[in-house]
């Protein structure tokens, strides 16, 4: 999002998770009781796919130049606010923007919660469908999470060939 004053008055992300997972909680757990795990993961995957693609093709509206991986890295400030993501880029480039993720307080948060279950559905699930929504031009990859045990999340967003500006 290229305009300062309108991403500074936006609700962090961090909060944001923590009020959602309050009310998914209880929901999930009836939902587990009933359907048993399984199932009541892949409904939850399901709808914060569905909500994380609505949430980027949201921000891609509201980019007025369109969307692309220099207006994507632009908005990073949400996700971090507060120091709850704290990150070391890797490359940033035209067509590459790589990082890690060394701290996270969404996935100390989960814990803190008693969420660890879901956790991973509630927050990781969003990164890949959000880009999706946001610029189907530009793939993430990603093979490690901090909420799944390891040292650091490896996030890396492309810009598939053939779709720069300059390709076109």
């Amino acid at each position: 999002m290229t305009d300062n004053t309108a991403s500074r008055s936006e609700m962090g992300f961090l909060e944001r998770r923590r009020i959602e997972a309050n009310i998914i909680a209880p929901i999930f757990e009836v939902m587990k009781r009933e359907l048993g795990l399984d199932r009541a993961s892949e409904i939850i995957r399901e709808a914060i796919s569905i909500d994380a693609r609505k949430s980027g093709a949201q921000f891609a509206q509201r980019e007025p130049q369109g969307p692309s991986l220099q207006a994507f890295i632009g908005i990073q400030e949400l996700w971090k606010r507060g120091d709850a993501l704290i990150t070391q880029t890797i490359e940033e480039s035209e067509t590459v923007f790589a990082f890690d993720v060394t701290s996270c307080a969404y996935s100390r948060m989960y814990r803190e919660m008693g969420l660890s279950e879901i956790g991973g559905l509630l927050s990781c699930v969003r990164d890949a469908e959000f880009i999706a929504g946001y610029d189907p031009t530009i793939t993430m990859t990603r093979t490690q999470t901090l909420m799944n045990g390891a040292t650091h999340c490896d996030f890396r967003y492309t810009v598939k060939s053939g779709t720069t500006p300059e390709d076109k």
